[in-house]
């Protein structure tokens, strides 16, 4: 199940698929994620390391979120709320299936699916609100400190014409 934790790292993904950068740097920074994975997994957490249980989730953000965030780089204010949108509901909906389809958690039932993804909800939830308050810090930094050096510049001409 997703972990609000993971949000800035989602947000800064975003940040950085969303940039025109070329493919081969983006394979860079999924192979660091997929690294933090590991690593976090085997010795923050403690949990033994299973890749079976990371390919759905490397997948999904090799496949599509790269292209999701292009528009949302350029400032499009619409395309970074649907690129957080959908990045986090994908991560539910994918990720919480492979849970149920691939785990013993849940009955292999209509009402195990149901009820796997009902459990996740509350993950959800905060994976979609601290993804969109991170997304907005990152995304919205930019464009604030770019407002304000051009306030500061239309002030300190203005005093110059005087």
């Amino acid at each position: 199940m997703a972990l609000a934790s993971t949000s800035p790292q989602w947000a800064q993904a975003c940040l950085f698929f969303g940039s025109r950068r070329p493919r081969w740097q983006a394979a860079i920074a999924m192979a660091v994620m997929a690294l933090t994975d590991v690593y976090l997994t085997k010795f923050v957490y403690g949990y033994p390391f299973h890749i079976s249980g990371y390919l759905v989730t490397w997948a999904w953000w090799g496949a599509f979120v790269p292209d999701l965030f292009r528009p949302a780089a350029q400032g499009e204010c619409a395309a970074s709320a649907a690129g957080v949108f959908v990045s986090a509901t994908g991560f539910f909906v994918i990720v919480d299936f492979a849970l149920w389809a691939m785990g013993n958690m849940y009955p292999h039932t209509l009402a195990g699916l149901g009820a796997c993804y009902i459990a996740a909800l509350p993950f959800y939830g905060n994976d979609l609100v601290s993804t969109a308050l991170m997304s907005a810090v990152f995304f919205g930094l930019p464009v604030v400190a770019a407002k304000l050096v051009e306030t500061m510049h239309g002030a300190r001409n203005q005093q110059t014409l005087q």
